[in-house]
C-alpha cells in the first residue's frame, strides 16, 4: 500500500465515525420493518403514510428541539425471517434510536427475543400493529408500547355483541399462524365464560392471495351450521373467503378484526361486486382500535385528514409495487398517524439531548394525555397498552360506518 493511500485510510477511519455522528446528531431514527409487498404490502405502507403525515408537520415546525423525526423502514413481506434480518440491522447497522411501527404478529413475535436480548442497549418497539398477546405478557411486555386494544379485547367483544343478538353458534376462519392463533384463542376464551365453544374453524396459509379458492372452508363451517363467523387474517385471504361465501348464497354475518386492512379488503369486494352485480358486502362486521376517521367531530380526526391532503406522503419508491393506489384515508393511516403523534409527546420528554436509556421512562410517564381521540392515554411501569377500547363498524353506501344497533343482525 503506498504512503498517500496510507494516510487516505487513515483519514477515513478517523473522520468517519464523526462524520456519520454529524449527519445523525440533528435527526431522531426511527427503526420500522413490515409489508411494504405482497398481499399485505398495503397495511406497511399505509401505516408508513399516516405516521409520516404527522412526522412532516412537526418536521416542518423544527422538529423535536431542532432534530428532525425520520423512519427507516424495510420490507420484510410479512415474513418473520426478514424481519429478523431487519430488526438486527436497524438496531446494528442502522443504529436507530427507537423500533417504531412494526406490522404482524408472525413477525413481531419473532424479534421479541432479540429485544429482550438487547435490553442493555435500550432497544423498545413502540406501538406495533398487532393485537397480539406476547409482547403484552412477561417476558418481553417490559420491552414494547402498545397503543392498539388486544385481538383478545376485539374478539372478546365480538363474540358477546353475536350472543346478546341470539348468534351463539360462532365458527371461525383465521391465518394458521401466531396471529390467527391469537385471535382463535380470545374466540375460545370468550365463549367459554358463557359455556359455550367454537363450534367449527378453518384455517389458510399465511400469503393467500384474494385470487386463490376459499370454497373449501366456507363448505366446513357451512356445514356446521354456525351462524356467525369471525375472521382473524389478512385482506387479501378474507376478502377471498367473502367473496366465496356469498357466491354460495350464504349470507351469515361476517366480522373481521383490525389488522384486516378494512379498505384493502372492502375495495376488492366491491370491484367484484361491479363486476358480478353479487353483494358482497351485506352483513360484513369489522372491529377497530381507533375511531373512525370521518368523525370529524373529533380533533386528530380533523388534524388528520389536514395533513394527510396536505404531504400525502409516500415510502421510498422502492418499497413501493408500481401499480399500487394510496388510500386516501384509512383505518390503518389513522392509526399510524396516532402512533407518530404519541411517539412526538414521547420524545419531547427527552428534551434537547435525547438518550435512549431514557426512553422508557418518559414513556412510562405519559399520563391521561388528550391525542384528540375520545380517550385518555397513560402509561406506567405495568402497564404498555394506551387503549383499550373497541370500536366496531359495518358497511353503509361502500364505507365502514360505526354500528348504532346489532339488531340489524339478530337471529
Amino acid at each position: 500500500m503506498s504512503s498517500a493511500v496510507l494516510r487516505i485510510s487513515l483519514v477515513i477511519l478517523i473522520l468517519f465515525p464523526t462524520f456519520l455522528y454529524a449527519q445523525q446528531e440533528d435527526v431522531i431514527v426511527l427503526g420500522m420493518s413490515a409489508a411494504f409487498k405482497g398481499p399485505t404490502g398495503g397495511l406497511g405502507i399505509e401505516l408508513y403514510r399516516g405516521a409520516m403525515a404527522y412526522f412532516s408537520y412537526i418536521n416542518e415546525k423544527g422538529g423535536i428541539n431542532g432534530r428532525k423525526i425520520v423512519i427507516k423502514a424495510y420490507d420484510d413481506g410479512y415474513n418473520p425471517i426478514p424481519t429478523i434480518k431487519n430488526t438486527v440491522k436497524l438496531i446494528e447497522e442502522d443504529k436507530v434510536f427507537a423500533l417504531f411501527n412494526y406490522v404482524g404478529t408472525p413477525t413481531v413475535t419473532r424479534i421479541l427475543p432479540i429485544l429482550k436480548s438487547n435490553s442493555d442497549r435500550n432497544i423498545y418497539l413502540f406501538f406495533p400493529f398487532t393485537g397480539a398477546m406476547p409482547h403484552r405478557t412477561p417476558p418481553y411486555d417490559e420491552f414494547v408500547f402498545n397503543l392498539r386494544a388486544s385481538y383478545e379485547q376485539e374478539t372478546g367483544g365480538l363474540v358477546e355483541n353475536f350472543i346478546k343478538i341470539g348468534r351463539k353458534r360462532i365458527g371461525i376462519f383465521y391465518q394458521a399462524d401466531a396471529y390467527g392463533r391469537s385471535g382463535w384463542n380470545g374466540v375460545r376464551k370468550t365463549l367459554a365464560k358463557y359455556g359455550g365453544k367454537i363450534v367449527a374453524e378453518a384455517t389458510y396459509k399465511r400469503g393467500a392471495k384474494y385470487s386463490d379458492s376459499f370454497t373449501k372452508q366456507v363448505e366446513i363451517l357451512r356445514n356446521a351450521g354456525v351462524d356467525a363467523i369471525i375472521s382473524v387474517g389478512a385482506y387479501a385471504a378474507c376478502a377471498g373467503f367473502i367473496r366465496d361465501a356469498r357466491n354460495m348464497k350464504w349470507d351469515v354475518p361476517i366480522a373481521n378484526v383490525s389488522f384486516v386492512g378494512s379498505e384493502f379488503m372492502i375495495n376488492l369486494l366491491l370491484e367484484e361486486e361491479r363486476k358480478t352485480g353479487v353483494s358482497y358486502t351485506k352483513n360484513l362486521i369489522n372491529s377497530q382500535v381507533v375511531p373512525s376517521y370521518e368523525d370529524t367531530g373529533l380533533p386528530a380526526v380533523r388534524l388528520y385528514r389536514e395533513l394527510m391532503d396536505r404531504y400525502n406522503p409516500l415510502p421510498p419508491p422502492d418499497l413501493m409495487e408500481k401499480d399500487y393506489k394510496i388510500l386516501k384515508y384509512s383505518f390503518v393511516s389513522f392509526e399510524g398517524f396516532l402512533n407518530a403523534k404519541l411517539m412526538v409527546e414521547i420524545l419531547k420528554k427527552l428534551g434537547k439531548e435525547p438518550k435512549r436509556e431514557e426512553i422508557k421512562k418518559a414513556a412510562e410517564s405519559i399520563k391521561n394525555l388528550d391525542v384528540g381521540i375520545d380517550e385518555k392515554i397513560s402509561f406506567s411501569p405495568k402497564k404498555h397498552q394506551a387503549l383499550d377500547k373497541v370500536y366496531y363498524t359495518t358497511v353503509k353506501d361502500g364505507k365502514f360506518v360505526p354500528i348504532r344497533d346489532w339488531s340489524d343482525w339478530k337471529k
